[in-house]
C-alpha cells in the first residue's frame, strides 16, 4: 500500500484574508477591521458582517474614522453618489471601543512603535 504524505496547507495557519483601511490606508487582517456598509442610503456598522453589498473596512479607532471622513473615502469605497453621514458608525465606534476588555492601544500608538528606531 502507498502512504501519502499529509498535505501542506496553502495558507498558513492564523493567516487570513487581507483587507485594507480607508481611513489610514493600511493592510490588515480582517478580524482586526470592522466593515462598514450602506443600508437605504444610511453608513451603518456591520458588526457580524453579513449586510450584502459593497463594505468598506476601517479600524476601530477614531484617528482612522476621521482620516476617512476628511478624504471622503466612504462614498467612493462604497459607490454611492453624495456625501455619507458617519454619525451613526461614530456611535457605534465608540460602543465597540468601550466593550474591548481592557484599554489596548490605538492605531496611532501602534504605527509610532512600528517606527520607532530600537538602536
Amino acid at each position: 500500500m502507498v502512504k501519502r504524505q499529509r498535505t501542506v496547507p496553502a495558507c498558513p495557519p492564523g493567516s487570513g484574508p487581507v483587507r485594507t483601511c480607508v481611513g489610514c490606508r493600511a493592510r490588515a487582517r480582517a478580524g482586526e477591521l470592522l466593515r462598514v456598509a450602506v443600508v437605504d442610503g444610511n453608513l451603518v456598522l456591520d458588526l457580524r458582517r453579513r449586510i450584502h453589498g459593497r463594505g468598506a473596512w476601517i479600524h476601530p479607532d477614531p484617528d482612522c474614522l476621521g482620516m476617512a471622513e476628511r478624504r471622503r473615502a466612504f462614498p467612493r469605497a462604497l459607490r454611492v453618489p453624495g456625501p455619507l453621514d458617519v454619525t451613526a458608525v461614530a456611535e457605534g465606534l465608540a460602543r465597540v471601543l468601550s466593550a474591548q476588555v481592557g484599554p489596548g492601544p490605538t492605531r496611532t500608538e501602534q504605527e509610532h512603535r512600528r517606527q520607532v528606531d530600537p538602536s
